[in-house]
Parts: structure tokens; sequence; C-alpha cells
């Protein structure tokens, strides 16, 4: 399996790709990222002709300017350097970035701090969300696996003559409650019935696999079942159903990372941006419940994703699955676009590795 599986890039349309490039455009369009991406600074002709460049400054200049054109350099403000656009960094990346490999060391620290004996799933998820932030610089995040226990037994408690618990507990021990408005007529009897119509359907089934199943037969149930318990049936599936996905934890670590690089911190705004962006929790996880679809770690950068198009941040992330490869959520870290991929990709994958394999038999 590959490392990184590359994304199909919104971009790949407007800006010339690789193919388009000769040989010394490319080798101009490779310095200048590798440069950038170590400094932060834009990259002038007078700096490339220092780096072995066997051409003259107004040579480096035209081709400097053909790259522009082109959509994959930009110039900042007033420098007369370039630095690349999002979509430059995307062709690099794709094509001509060289993934490092993490070193002895950093294999060690991560095998010691998630493989250790006793540590519960949620003590594992924070520990490598602190890890994966401290390694790499920036932020990083954690998506906890989507709830796939089976049913164990449902039940219906009245608290009262307008209110009821809607009590759901799984075959791990988990237990999920939620409190529903009781419609007028609703008795005992009422709640038991709706109770034993879910328990005798739903044991020892997942919700998510039950749940489309249940509203058909539901329909065609209506005419066994009282209408009271119908609807409270109906409001218990959909209080459980939307349950799931609000109480999935997200970890964010290391948001003061971000100040420390020096370009992001020169933006106050974008840092704001950024900020406001790692608020929004069910975006972040329906980001990363997209990369649970790849094979290997994704990239988005800037504009490829809506969540962070305007703070022009990048994602590196991958997801962490058991030994029989069923996904069981994503780790990732996001900084600005100028991050270090080739050392931050193998990082963030062999992290996702050692997080799967010690969750595994974990699962919940």
């Amino acid at each position: 399996m590959s490392l990184y599986a590359p994304n199909p890039s919104p971009f790949s349309g407007s800006p010339a790709g690789l193919a388009a490039l000769d040989e010394r455009a490319r080798d101009i369009f490779r310095r200048i990222v590798e440069s950038y991406l170590q400094t932060g600074e834009p990259v002038g002709s007078r700096t490339l002709s220092m780096t072995g460049v066997s051409l003259s400054p107004a040579s480096i200049r035209n081709t400097m300017q053909d790259l522009t054109l082109a959509g994959l350099l930009g110039a900042p403000h007033t420098s007369a350097g370039r630095i690349p656009t999002h979509a430059g960094l995307r062709l690099f990346v794709d094509g001509l970035l060289e993934i490092g490999d993490l070193g002895t060391e950093e294999r060690r620290e991560i095998d010691a701090r998630l493989a250790g004996r006793g540590r519960s799933f949620d003590e594992a998820l924070n520990e490598a969300s602190s890890l994966l932030s401290g390694l790499a610089g920036g932020a990083s995040i954690v998506a906890s696996p989507i709830r796939e226990a089976g049913v164990k037994h449902v039940e219906f408690v009245a608290l009262g003559h307008d209110q009821a618990l809607a009590v759901l507990v799984g075959d791990d021990g988990s237990v999920e409650n939620r409190l529903m408005p009781l419609k007028a007529g609703v008795t005992p009897s009422t709640l038991t019935e709706a109770s034993n119509f879910l328990n005798a359907r739903l044991k020892g089934r997942p919700l998510h696999e039950a749940r489309t199943e249940m509203r058909t037969e539901l329909d065609a149930a209506r005419r066994e079942l009282d209408a009271a318990a119908a609807r409270l049936v109906e409001d218990g599936m959909a209080a459980w159903s939307g349950g799931a996905e609000r109480e999935r934890s997200l970890i964010v670590r290391g948001r003061a990372n971000l100040l420390h690089d020096r370009e992001t911190a020169e933006d106050l705004e974008k840092v704001r941006i950024l900020f406001d962006d790692l608020e929004q929790k069910e975006q972040l996880i329906g980001l990363l419940d997209g990369v649970s679809t790849a094979q290997g770690v994704r990239i988005f950068i800037g504009a490829e994703t809506r969540l962070f198009s305007l703070s022009g941040s990048a994602v590196i992330a991958a997801p962490y699955m058991t030994g029989r490869q069923r996904v069981l959520g994503a780790i990732g870290v996001i900084g600005p676009a100028r991050l270090n991929y080739a050392r931050i990709i193998p990082l963030v994958d062999y992290t996702a590795r050692v997080l799967g394999r010690m969750l595994d038999g974990q699962e919940t």
C-alpha cells in the first residue's frame, strides 16, 4: 500500500502539470518550492543562481515568469521573489516531493508512548494527539471512531407525564441516554410496547445497520403497534441516530505551535481565521471521515477544502485501522501551507499505524 494517496486536485485543469514543464522549468520550480518550505521566504533569481543552477539570472527570471503565468508561482507584496501558489504546492507534493523516513529514535518514542499496557481507548487518542503535535510542531487533530457496537438492550423510562428517558445499551457496555418529550396518551404499557418492539429487532445489530430497515419495518408494523408506541419508536430512533455523530469526540492539540511559525505569526488575521476553523467540530470530523476512504495519507492544501479556504492552511491526515483493515478514525496535522511535508507525511502515517495496532481488540 502506498504511503501517500494523492488527492484528485481541483487545480489540475488550470495550471501546467509536470508533463508540461521542461527539465529546466521543473528544476527551477523544485528549487523554489524546497527553498520556500525551508525558509518561508520568497525566492529570487539571484538566490537561485547561487544554488548551482547553470543559467544566467535573466534566463532564470524568464523561467520564473513562465511558471507564474502557469499558475504555479506567485509574487507576494512587492517582492521580486516568488513563492509557490497552493496549486504549485499541490503539484510539488504529488509529483516532486521526496518523502523522508522517520529516525529510529522517533519510532521508539511513538511506540513507547502509544503502546503502553493498560492504556484506555480515550487515553490512547489523547496521547496520540499530544505526541503528534509535539513531533510535528503544528496543531494535531484526532477524530474518535464511529461507534458501531451491537445493541444489547433498549428501554423507554417515564420521568413524568410529559418526558421520558430513552436508554440504549451497547454490546460493548456503552450507554446512550436521550431525554424525549412525551405526547399525550402515552401510558406505561405504551413505553413497554415500544421497548419490546425495538429489543426484538435491534438486539445484536449495530444501530447504523438497522436504521433504514427499521424505518421500513415500522411503516408495515403500524397497524400492530399502538400509535403512541409507533411515535416513541420513531422518536427514539431519531434521537439515537443523531446522537452518535454529536457524541464523537474531536481532540485538537498544539494551537500555540501555530504562533511559532514566523510567516504565520506575521499574519494574525489568518491565525484568527484558522483558530475559528479549528472550533468547527462537525466540519473537521467530516473532513477526517473523508480521509478514512483513502488507502494512505491524504493532504488538503488551502481552497481544496472549504473549511480552510480562507486561512489557506494545509492538512496532512491518515486513517487508523484494525489489523483487518476496519477504519476506526483518523489523525492528522494542521498548519500553514508551508508545512514540512517530507517529514510530516511519514510521521502521521507511522503514528496512525501504531495507534491502530494499539487499539486493535479494543474496538468500541
